[in-house]
C-alpha cells in the first residue's frame, strides 16, 4: 500500500514543475459539505497477534488508525461518515473490522476481503451479507493476487455473481493495465456488478507508445459501462521531497477520469491514513477543494457524498450524516 513519488500521466500530459509555496488553505473558498470519506483503513498493532499492515518499520502508520483519531482529525473539515476499506488478508479480519464499525457510527459502511471460488466463500459472503455495514469486498493488486490470472480459476466468476446478486460491490486495489483489462472482462462478464476502480488518480501507467494506447483503450471501454465507477482518491503527489500542492499540476489528469467517467460515477477518498506518506488530512483536502472549486454545487456534492451513497448503498446512522 505504498504511494508512489511521482507518477506517469496517460496521454503524455508534462508535469508542472511550478510547486505551489503557500499551505493549502480550507476557507479560502467556499467548500462544499458534508463529506463521506469512502476510502479509509482501520488497524490496530497493539492487538493480539499484531497486524498484517502496516509493517513494523513504517514509523508514519505503525500506530492504532482507529475512528476516535480519525473523527478528531477530519470533523473539523465537514466530515460527517467514512467507508472502512479491508488492511488485511485475514478472513477473521473482516469482523474485527465490522466489530470496529458497528461500535463507532462515523463508519457508514465496510469492505472487506473475500476470495471468490475457496470453500468458504460463499458461506462466508452469506454471513457478512447479514451485517448491513457489510458493503462488499475488494480484489487486486494486493496481498500477492492476480485479478486477471484468477479469473480464470474455477469458481471465482460465479463468485462474482454471487456478489453482484446480494447487491455488493467488488473493489479493485492498486489499479494498472493488468487489473483494468481484468475489471473490464469483469464488466462485460458480470454485467450488473458495481465495480468501484480505486486510487486511479495513482495508477502504474504504461510508458511504451504501444501499450499506452491500449491502457486508455481499455480504460475508455470500461467508463462505457454504467455499473463501474472511479475513486479519485491518492492524489497527492510529492516530487523532489516536496508535496506538489499547485493545483494546475492536477487538473489534467483528474479531468480525464472525470470526463471519461462522468460527474456521477467518481468518489472521494482520502486513503487516510496511508496518506500521511505524502501528505498531512487537511492538505489532502485542500487539494480537492482547489480541484473542486470551478465545478457545479450538483458536481460537487456529487463527488463529495451522493455518488458514493448511491454505488455503495450505505445508510446514514446519525443524524447529521446525508440521504438520498
Amino acid at each position: 500500500m505504498q504511494r508512489r513519488e511521482f507518477f506517469h500521466l496517460a496521454g503524455g500530459f508534462a508535469a508542472s514543475t511550478t510547486i505551489f509555496k503557500k499551505s493549502v488553505v480550507l476557507g479560502e473558498v467556499e467548500y462544499a459539505k458534508p463529506i463521506i470519506d469512502s476510502h479509509i483503513h482501520l488497524f490496530d498493532p497493539t492487538r493480539p497477534g499484531g497486524v498484517p499492515w502496516p509493517e513494523k518499520n513504517d514509523s508514519a502508520l505503525y500506530k492504532p488508525a482507529l475512528p476516535e483519531r480519525y473523527e478528531t482529525l477530519s470533523t473539523p473539515f465537514g466530515v460527517v461518515g467514512c467507508i472502512a476499506v479491508e488492511a488485511s488478508p485475514l478472513a477473521r479480519d473482516n469482523d474485527w473490522l465490522l466489530g470496529i464499525a458497528a461500535k463507532h457510527p462515523v463508519v457508514v459502511g465496510v469492505i472487506g476481503n473475500l476470495i471468490p471460488g475457496t470453500p468458504t466463500y460463499q458461506n462466508a459472503l452469506d454471513r457478512l451479507h447479514r451485517d448491513p455495514l457489510f458493503l462488499g469486498f475488494r480484489y487486486g493488486n494486493l496481498w500477492s493476487r492476480d485479478l486477471e490470472i484468477d479469473l480464470a480459476k474455477p469458481g471465482f466468476i460465479d463468485g462474482l455473481k454471487a456478489l453482484s446478486q446480494a447487491g455488493l460491490v467488488f473493489e479493485s486495489a492498486n489499479p494498472d493495465p493488468s487489473l483494468i483489462r481484468a475489471l473490464l472482462r469483469v464488466a462485460d462478464r458480470v454485467t450488473q456488478l458495481r465495480i468501484v476502480v480505486d486510487h486511479i488518480p495513482n495508477a502504474t501507467v504504461p510508458v511504451q507508445p504501444a501499450a499506452l494506447e491500449e491502457y486508455n483503450a481499455n480504460l475508455r471501454t470500461l467508463a462505457q459501462h454504467p455499473t463501474v465507477f472511479v475513486k479519485l482518491s491518492e492524489i497527492p503527489v510529492v516530487h523532489d521531497g516536496s508535496l506538489i500542492q499547485d493545483p494546475a499540476f492536477y487538473r489534467e489528469r483528474l479531468d480525464m477520469m472525470w470526463d471519461l467517467f462522468g460527474a456521477d460515477r467518481v468518489i472521494f477518498g482520502s486513503d487516510w491514513p496511508n496518506s500521511d506518506h505524502v501528505a498531512p488530512f487537511a492538505a489532502t483536502l485542500g487539494i480537492v477543494r482547489q480541484y473542486l472549486v470551478h465545478k457545479s454545487r450538483d458536481a460537487v456534492e456529487g463527488y463529495l457524498w451522493k455518488n458514493s451513497a448511491t454505488i455503495y448503498r450505505w445508510h446514514p446512522r446519525r443524524s447529521d450524516q446525508p440521504h438520498l
